[in-house]
């Protein structure tokens, strides 16, 4: 634990639902909600005007319609939060060499070992600046918790939402901790609240009041001790700028269980060159192939195999995955697959006991690569594949999904509202420009096309030489140039 509060935690707020609404005018101040729009889809983020209405994230999109009917729901546009998420991190880098990353939205940052704050005030002066740029860079508010420990700095800038600051003085740490809710801790889901809450235990000075040994026993050694630790305060883990992967893995839930087995063996392939494309990216190999089935009744099955080596031979996976599911009943309906390498090396080996590629066969599976549609997860990786093709090569009817980006011949840069019977619905609006036009179009207009997002800031303040360039205290004038951008 640290005399001062010199880890910082950001987190983005309501990341993706707020990026797009930066990104469209006319969704500004209105609950919009993105994740999987699918009949099984799931919510990713919500706005915090949807928040209002009772959705939040991993709620089934279904009930997400019940609960906000008119609300925008869209779909995730990962190339644009990717590139939002790489302006943050690029920034918090200048803080510090020791950043951690979590997710796209979120990061912890030694400030200590960047020596920008050694103290409460220094600390809480860096934060305030953050938030500041952030804001002029991206468009975006950032919540930051400042705290002498991982822990707390996560705590302070969840209590701080929606972009604020709340800075943990050390020594106050079980005073602010006592009447939180236990579910507050890290590692106390809904299963173990509800075992703590049966024995008593509903905020977290009763953790710290009933011992070590009454944890454990409630708990066992292991979970017990370190939520102990928790509700007292302590926490001693370093911020650690490289976190390797365990495993790359992908999955897919279906609208619709998948009955034909040969259906059910094309999706297993496609999603096993899904992972060895992310597995590539990420200049790793594997050894271990896992296979994840779920079934009609939500029965959950996972088989591995382990070869010989690591490899990042698409084939070599695609092939284990198909054993694997040899191995498996489907017969009653199949509702999500997934697809996974674990054991990850730098390095790959040859592959001694696998079928051998036909060069012939290779091609022709890159061809069917290319031309698939957008991965089912949504993710938009910009206009390149967003035009399916049909089973005998021809082109088919574009899929245009709510929010992605288009571009018109006549009325320029626009998104997708919906689509459907035929039409398409696109409102004609940009970042900077005040809410558009709506107007409707066939699916296979000629003048209407994919298109890549746009910035969500057409004049970035610039900010190249921070943080040496702000002012010692925030209190004081912000430059001219940095007047507008201030929040």
């Amino acid at each position: 634990m640290r005399a001062a509060p010199t880890i910082l935690h950001l987190d983005m707020d309501a990341f993706y639902a707020s990026a797009e609404q930066a990104a469209k005018p006319s969704l500004r101040g209105k609950p919009v909600v993105v994740g999987g729009l699918g009949m099984r889809g799931v919510v990713a983020t919500a706005s915090y005007e949807a928040r209002r209405l009772g959705v939040h994230s991993a709620m089934p999109m279904a009930q997400a319609r019940r609960l906000a009917p008119n609300a925008a729901y869209l779909v995730p546009r990962f190339a644009l939060y990717r590139t939002v998420s790489d302006q943050v991190m690029e920034l918090l880098g200048r803080l510090s060499p020791l950043v951690e990353p979590l997710s796209l939205d979120e990061a912890f940052v030694d400030l200590e070992a960047g020596g920008v704050a050694d103290d409460s005030a220094s600390a809480r002066l860096v934060g305030e600046q953050l938030r500041t740029v952030i804001k002029g860079v991206t468009g975006l508010s950032g919540s930051v918790g400042l705290a002498g420990s991982k822990m707390l700095a996560k705590i302070a800038s969840e209590e701080a939402k929606p972009d604020g600051l709340l800075l943990i003085e050390p020594g106050t740490e079980r005073e602010l901790l006592a009447p939180m809710p236990v579910r507050t801790l890290a590692g106390v889901g809904p299963a173990t609240g509800d075992h703590l809450r049966r024995a008593g235990m509903t905020v977290v000075s009763h953790l710290a009041e009933a011992g070590e040994a009454e944890l454990v026993r409630l708990l066992g050694k292991a979970h017990g001790v370190a939520l102990h630790r928790m509700a007292r305060g302590y926490d001693d883990r370093p911020v650690v700028a490289e976190r390797d992967a365990k495993s790359v893995s992908v999955e897919d839930t279906f609208d619709v269980d998948l009955h034909d087995r040969v259906r059910v063996r094309t999706e297993v392939e496609r999603l096993a060159d899904r992972c060895v494309r992310r597995l590539r990216n990420a200049e790793r190999s594997g050894r271990t192939v896992v296979l994840k089935v779920r079934r009609y009744d939500f029965s959950t099955l996972t088989r591995s195999e382990t070869l010989r080596g690591p490899t990042d031979d698409p084939t070599v996976v695609r092939e284990a995955a198909a054993r694997l599911l040899e191995a498996v009943d489907t017969t009653g309906g199949v509702r999500l697959l997934g697809v996974g390498v674990t054991g990850l090396a730098d390095f790959t080996q040859e592959d001694l006991f696998a079928q051998a590629a036909d060069a012939e066969h290779a091609a022709e599976e890159s061809a069917v690569a290319d031309a698939t549609p957008e991965e089912r997860d949504g993710a938009s990786e910009g206009a390149a594949g967003a035009e399916a093709r049909g089973s005998e090569g021809q082109p088919a009817a574009r899929r245009w999904q709510a929010g992605h980006d288009v571009q018109h011949d006549v009325h320029g840069h626009g998104w997708v509202q919906g689509s459907g019977v035929g039409r398409v619905t696109v409102r004609f609006e940009e970042p900077w420009t005040p809410p558009g036009r709506v107007r409707t179009f066939l699916v296979g207009d000629p003048a209407l096309r994919p298109a890549d997002p746009l910035p969500l800031v057409r004049d970035p303040v610039d900010y190249s030489s921070w943080p040496a360039s702000l002012p010692k205290s925030l209190s004081g004038p912000v430059p001219a140039e940095e007047d507008e951008s201030s929040p």
